[in-house]
Order: structure tokens, then sequence, then C-alpha cells
């Protein structure tokens, strides 16, 4: 355990200061934490509710070994990052969690495709290319899943390819097209004392426009079972990566009933911002307790519930505007996360909803009545 965790003078920085790291901060202030954070927005959502903060890129080695050097402990919000200035901060002796080394691997989806199939972890089938030169003369049929190799998020350099005119342009990745009946996540949480905790399943259900999740529920409907194989599959991944921190593992559940890897992230993850209010202890309170080496807290879900994603509307793009907030507030057991986000822009995540209930079935019929009551207009 690190000593002096919760003085002042411990300083843990953050890369990223997005809507996790605010909601980071929100657990960090029951313990007396103080985060420092780092963004290239200087109107970032934790720019005005950290201990402080630096506007700088995170992916900028100078800019991230400067920002580093004077903490006592390095995390992130966000994957793209400088990893080499990470390196050099481990070096330097701050404490980095996640390690760099796991970072390096997922931050390139290719990587992080090989490194499942090394280490005998169930995933789909894929081939890795340099350009699109190289995928027109392969031997590649369609329609296939195509992913770019690093930069992609929030659906963004995803794909179902049809043809090959559509191809992206640089390394990607093809993945063989999965049928699966339930897309599925797993957080899973670990300290350096090798303490490894799972979170109860997540059902995800996805925006086909946005490629963005637009419900998720939990617990998941499916056996006894295959929660135990899924959680069994998180807490072997977070092994053999040896790391530290907080890891969301999204999984395929197919027709035929088996469990395959689709991608992780190494910190807390949009299928875990329901814990805040399901869980005894939530995905980001579990994370800070991960990084300090800490106790971790109990997973158990007092309730069931449901999360919605407040997108920005479509064809509007400007400052926010958030329309039926007043109408949301006078039903029970909802509660609205605002990520604090002047802009809104088409398919932005600009907060979240979480429906609580006493049975999973109240929870979605009332998440199908709330959904459409707060609209985020320019």
């Amino acid at each position: 355990m690190i000593k002096n965790w919760n003085s002042k003078e411990f300083k843990i920085g953050v890369l990223g200061a997005g809507q996790l790291g605010r909601m980071l901060i929100q657990e960090a202030v029951n313990l007396n934490i103080h985060l420092h954070m780092m963004d290239s927005d200087k109107n970032a959502p934790c720019a005005s509710i950290s201990s402080s903060f630096t506007c700088g890129s995170i992916t900028d080695y100078q800019s991230v070994l400067d920002f580093g050097k004077d903490k006592d402990l390095i995390t992130v919000e966000i994957e793209n990052v400088n990893i080499e200035a990470l390196e050099a901060l481990e070096v330097m002796g701050v404490q980095v969690y996640p390690q760099p080394k796991v970072l390096k691997i997922i931050k390139d989806k290719g990587t992080q495709k090989e490194f499942y199939k090394n280490h005998n972890i169930p995933s789909s089938s894929f081939e890795l290319f340099e350009n699109k030169e190289a995928l027109i003369n392969s031997k590649t049929t369609f329609p296939a899943m195509q992913k770019m190799r690093t930069g992609g998020y929030d659906g963004k350099g995803v794909q179902v390819l049809k043809n090959i005119d559509d191809s992206f342009e640089g390394p990607h990745l093809i993945e063989e097209l999965i049928d699966f009946s339930k897309e599925l996540s797993i957080i899973v949480s670990r300290n350096p004392s090798g303490e490894i905790s799972t979170f109860p399943s997540v059902e995800c259900e996805f925006n086909p426009e946005a490629n963005l999740v637009e419900f998720l529920f939990s617990p998941a409907e499916i056996s006894i079972e295959i929660e135990n194989k899924a959680k069994q599959i998180a807490t072997d991944v977070i092994q053999k990566l040896d790391m530290v921190g907080l890891l969301a593992v999204e999984l395929f559940l197919t027709k035929e009933g088996n469990l395959l890897v689709n991608e992780i992230a190494p910190r807390p993850h949009n299928s875990g911002h329901h814990t805040i209010e399901c869980c005894q202890t939530s995905q980001f309170a579990q994370h800070l307790r991960a990084i300090l080496d800490l106790p971790l807290g109990s997973t158990e879900l007092i309730q069931p519930g449901a999360m919605i994603n407040l997108l920005g509307a479509k064809g509007h793009t400007g400052v926010a505007k958030y329309e039926g907030l007043s109408e949301l507030l006078n039903h029970s057991n909802v509660f609205p996360h605002l990520y604090g986000k002047e802009q809104t822009k088409p398919f932005r995540k600009m907060g979240h909803i979480t429906i609580t209930g006493k049975t999973l079935k109240d929870v979605k019929i009332r998440a199908q009545q709330i959904k459409d009551i707060v609209n985020i207009v320019a």
C-alpha cells in the first residue's frame, strides 16, 4: 500500500481530462485524493475541477515528460498517449499504471490481436495489412470487419467493409465477421499486490448509425455458466498482461454459445458507468483503489440498472443546449450525468443517464420510455 496517498503532497497525474477523468475526480474527492489533469483542450470537462490542470498534448513526448516528472503516480483516461515518455518516467521512478508495456500492446489493435493469439485467449481470426494496396492484393473475402490499427475510437476507424473501394488507406486489420447473439462487457481490476476483482456482466446495445453504445444493461441476460466463463476470460487477460488498474473486456457471445474477446480498454469504460448507482463500488473508485494498491472494493450489484448514452443530436454543431432535463428529473430512480462539454456535435458523447429498478425487465421498459426525453442541440 502506498504511504500518504491521500495527502496533498501526493500527486497523481492523469493523462486526458474528459468525462472519464471528471467521474474519476468525483470519486477521488471522497477519499481526499488529489488528481492533476493534462489535456490539449483548455475547456476539457476536468479543467475547472481538478487539483491542477495543464493544457498540453498527451501524445507529445516532452509535454508528457514535463507534466509527469513531479508526480508520484501517473494514470490515463485514454490509451492514445505518448508511451515513450511514460517509459522514461518509469525509469525516473514515477509509478505508471497501467504500465507502458500494457498500453503499447493495447494501443495498437493489431498488436492486441496478436497478444490474444499468442496467449490462447479466444478471439476472432484476423489478418494485418500495411495499407489499402496490400489488401487489394490479398485473397480477403467480403464482408469483413475492418479496424484501423491505431487512432480509432467511439465508432471511428471501425467499419464493416463490404467492398475494397471503401477500405481505410493506412495500417489496419481485417477480422472475421462474427454472427454474435449478444455483445457483453466485463470490467476487471487488479492491484500491484495481485488482488483481482470482476464486476457483474453488462449487455450492450448499439446505435447502428453512430456505431456507439446506445443502451447497456446489467446484469446481462445470460446463464450463470456464461457469466462465470466471461469473468474467467477477463481475469485471464489481465493476469497475462500483468496489468495494474482497471480493464474493460468486450466480448462476443456467439450463437453457438462461445465467448470471443473483441477489444479491451485499460481504463474506466463506457460500459461501467452504471456502477456508480448500481454497485457497491463504482468502476472509478475501483480504478483508484487498484493503482494505489488499496484493497479492492465489493463489486456486488445493489440493483439492476440500465445506462443510456446522451449523444449530440444529428445536424447540430455548436454551443450545447439540453432540452428535456426538467422533465427527466420528474422521474424517480433516474440519474443524469452531464459531462460539462461546452460544444456539441452529431453523436458526440455529452452525458449519460442511469436508470435503476427492482428487476431488469422493469429497467428495460423504463429505459425505452426515457431514452428520447433529453435532446442535445446547438
